[in-house]
């Protein structure tokens, strides 16, 4: 039983990393995700063809490849006047990576919403920040909610890519235990804290989309 305990709790360890990555990731990502999304509903068409690049590069290529190239790649190119320790190379990845997806999750979002809402809230003397703020957001928030679900889970689980690049996470450190032992029963144990991570994950959203059912569009 205490060889079981601490294996659970070594394991734990690496969750707490995990958790770590998962709350910057969401910290960073989904500010630079709407920021992004609106400078590509916006005018300038440089800024929006700039960005275009950005989601297509980081939407179409690996994330194990880019974290990768931010470990090991900006240290070569930069002969070594660019390094990132494990974890902040983690961190900028996940950011970058997730931030390119929250951007046209939010792009969505924003375009589902009817033109007559913004002629609505003109004529109530609104400007287009206050018409974005009270109208236009708080339903595509509504919509959005879903498929940021299922990113946040998918983050969850992307989360296990750190194990290449030396981060401690659940993955790593279950690795490490099964090869000193020759015991899968901690890969069983780390499928198990993915799990309940994922379930947690799932209530907070389904009380979110709960929340941000009144502003449904009848």
């Amino acid at each position: 039983m205490d060889y079981w305990l601490d294996i659970t709790a070594y394991i734990g360890l690496g969750a707490g990393v995990t958790l770590k990555i998962f709350f910057v990731t969401l910290l960073f990502s989904v500010p630079l995700g709407v920021v992004c999304a609106l400078g590509k509903l916006g005018k300038f068409r440089i800024l929006r063809g700039a960005l275009g690049v950005y989601t297509w590069v980081f939407r179409g290529t690996p994330l194990l490849l880019q974290l990768f190239f931010t470990y090991y790649g900006l240290g070569i190119l930069s002969d070594g006047r660019i390094a990132f320790d494990p974890e902040t190379a983690a961190y900028i990845t996940f950011v970058f990576n997730y931030a390119a997806y929250f951007t046209e999750i939010f792009r969505g979002g924003i375009q589902s919403i009817g033109k007559g809402q913004y002629e609505a809230a003109k004529a109530l003397g609104m400007n287009p920040g206050l018409t974005m703020k009270r109208i236009i957001l708080p339903q595509a928030i509504k919509i959005i909610l879903p498929p940021m679900g299922n990113e946040a889970i998918n983050l969850i689980k992307d989360t296990a890519l750190c194990s290449v690049i030396t981060v401690t996470e659940i993955l790593r450190n279950a690795n490490r235990v099964m090869s000193r032992d020759f015991n899968v029963g901690a890969l069983v144990i780390a499928a198990l804290v993915y799990l309940l991570m994922t379930f947690a994950v799932i209530q907070v959203f389904r009380k979110l989309e709960k929340r941000y059912a009144y502003y449904t569009i009848r």
